[in-house]
C-alpha cells in the first residue's frame, strides 16, 4: 500500500539545521528499509496558483486554496504494508521532523 505523508507546519523552510539532519536520516531509513517512494518540502502556499480548465477561459487565481494558520509544508509518498505499518514508520517521521504528520492512503487503481 501506498501513503501520503503531509508534514504540518506554520512556516515554511522552518527546519533547523539539526531537524534537517534528523530528517536525511530518517529518510535514509525509508530507502534502506523499501519503504521510499517520493519526498519534497514545499514553497509557501502564497506562492500557489489555483487553475480552473473546466468552463471555456481558463481561470488562474493567485492562492492559496485555503487561508490556514497551518498547512502542508512538505510531504512523503511511503509503501507499507498496511496502515498500521505505515504508522509506526511515521511516528519515526514525525520524531525525525519535529512536526504533526497526517497519514493517508492513496486511493489504488479501481478493480476489474
Amino acid at each position: 500500500m501506498q501513503f501520503l505523508v503531509n508534514v504540518v507546519d506554520s512556516r515554511s523552510s522552518s527546519a533547523t539545521p539539526e531537524e534537517m539532519a534528523a530528517i536525511d536520516v530518517f529518510n535514509q531509513a525509508l530507502v534502506d528499509g523499501g519503504h521510499w517512494v517520493f519526498g519534497a518540502g514545499l514553497a509557501h502556499p502564497a506562492a500557489s496558483v489555483l487553475i480552473d480548465g473546466r468552463g471555456a477561459d481558463p481561470v488562474l487565481v493567485d492562492g492559496p486554496l485555503v487561508e490556514a494558520p497551518e498547512w502542508t509544508s512538505g510531504f512523503w509518498i511511503i509503501e507499507a504494508d498496511d496502515e498500521d505499518a505505515a504508522r509506526t514508520l511515521m511516528i519515526e517521521g514525525s520524531r525525525a521532523c519535529n512536526r504533526r504528520l497526517e497519514l493517508r492512503p492513496l486511493l489504488g487503481p479501481p478493480a476489474d
